[in-house]
């Protein structure tokens, strides 16, 4: 990955911009705040990854006591959530459920604008700062307008925070709500990074997967862990849900357990070189099997790159799930050649 020699001092200065330009302006209001504050995060967050090097602190200290002793994946309250707690639900059961994670009806607002905020995708309509494609240093360019292609497809599943000044604006206050800077901070063992390509309004509709099937007549299976495709990063997601799924809506099909590896891929079955089959998510899973939580707005699935899981669609699922998915990472654990964004 390129270098360009950044520096920490660089970063605080154009993060301390920022909190100035946030207070002054109401960015969340204002389609030039909103926009120019991405930017800036964008340079900052190339700043701490060039800076950061490839020394890695410590992992906090897991926290199993506090763990609530479950079949499938543990769950706790917002108020009870701590780095030390993640941790041992990673290590012990691949992912942690946070009831409560966002305030709900927050949740429910930033469903109504992913919405909004598709529509603008769409139809080229609508305001100023609901969607405009970001535009990164010249060294990301590529790769992101090959990555946009993709998200913005029928198949996609979403668009990406970053092509939605304001919504994601909006997005990192709720985060900020839910002091989720501390959480990820302390979890990573630095300020945290997120990932453009890897921070995606999801809408997604019972028809994901389209109408191909295998010779079986089974749909292909995107089961995944993304460390397939990430490399060897220090990560923390964050996939918060803005509307009930898991049973009217599309949710998340996961295995519930910790699993040290990348599992085989690409095998008969898979949809993708990178993808897991059905058989080998099954096998995974082991005598508990795949869970398939239920989740209300506000809610959030806690997991790192080695989590097995799925979009869970039925086709007789009536209605669309409206998620959040961000990726944090510990800057000298980012992932080479993806554009990264100051949390």
């Amino acid at each position: 990955m390129l270098k360009l020699f950044g520096s920490k001092r660089g970063a605080e200065k154009l993060l301390a911009e920022i909190d100035a330009l946030e207070q002054q302006n109401g960015v969340g209001q204002d389609a030039d705040a909103a926009r120019r504050v991405l930017q800036l995060r964008h340079r900052a967050g190339l700043e701490l990854v060039d800076a950061a090097g490839s020394r890695r602190g410590d992992y906090p200290q897991p926290a199993f006591d506090n763990l609530p002793e479950v079949n499938g994946v543990p769950e706790v309250e917002a108020a009870e959530l701590t780095p030390e707690l993640v941790r041992a639900a990673f290590l012990s059961k691949g992912s942690l459920i946070v009831r409560g994670f966002a305030d709900s009806g927050v949740a429910v607002r930033l469903a109504e604008e992913i919405e909004a905020a598709t529509e603008a995708r769409d139809t080229d309509a609508g305001d100023p700062g609901l969607y405009e494609a970001f535009e990164p240093v010249e060294r990301f360019a590529k790769d992101l307008a090959a990555g946009r292609a993709v998200i913005n497809s029928s198949g996609g599943g979403g668009l990406w925070g970053a092509d939605s000044p304001l919504l994601f604006a909006h997005v990192l206050e709720a985060f900020e709500g839910a002091r989720l800077r501390e959480l990820a901070t302390s979890y990573l063992g630095g300020r945290p990074v997120i990932s453009v390509d890897k921070c995606v309004m999801r809408r997604v509709g019972p028809d994901i997967f389209g109408e191909e099937a295998n010779g079986d007549g089974k749909k292909p299976s995107a089961w995944h862990q993304d460390g397939a495709f990430m490399g060897d990063v220090r990560a923390l997601n964050v996939w918060l849900s803005l509307s009930r799924c898991g049973d009217i809506a599309p949710g998340m099909d996961i295995v519930p357990r910790r699993l040290e590896g990348i599992v085989p891929t690409g095998t008969q079955g898979a949809a993708f070189n990178w993808s897991v089959s059905q058989a080998v998510a099954e096998e995974s899973a082991g005598e508990g099997g795949i869970v398939r939580p239920i989740f209300e707005p506000g809610d959030a699935l806690l997991f790192d790159e080695l989590c097995l899981h799925s979009t869970a669609a039925e086709r007789d699922m009536p209605n669309v799930r409206y998620a959040i998915e961000t990726w944090f990472f510990a800057p000298s654990g980012f992932p080479a050649d993806y554009a990264p964004v100051a949390f």
